[in-house]
């Protein structure tokens, strides 16, 4: 069993665990900020990203969605996508690559 306190990441983004089938990050992003792009992709792995606190946006491969606290999203292998923090507090994910990705 693997365990992390996914409370004290201060960083943008911060992988913390994984195994040779995934990998689970961290990633914070303030309001109007974006990471990603239409050319951001990963080629070989699932992502799935839990919005765990405050509110922002999901572009993938061209259809946008809201996201928002309990908010799941699964972005399959090679579609293009862009996150983007909204609102008055920072945007708390966590996301999971299957398999690892970073």
């Amino acid at each position: 069993m693997k365990h992390v306190d996914t409370r004290e990441t201060g960083e943008f983004f911060d992988v913390v665990g994984e195994t040779e089938r995934s990998q689970a990050a961290t990633m914070t992003l303030d309001p109007g900020q974006s990471t990603g792009g239409p050319e951001n992709r990963h080629p070989d792995s699932d992502q799935w990203c839990y919005v765990v606190s405050g509110a922002g946006s999901a572009v993938v491969d061209g259809e946008s969605t809201a996201l928002e606290s309990g908010s799941l999203v699964c972005i399959e292998a090679g579609e293009t996508h862009e996150i983007t923090g909204e609102g008055d507090e920072p945007l708390r994910t966590i996301n999971v690559y299957a398999p690892p990705t970073y």
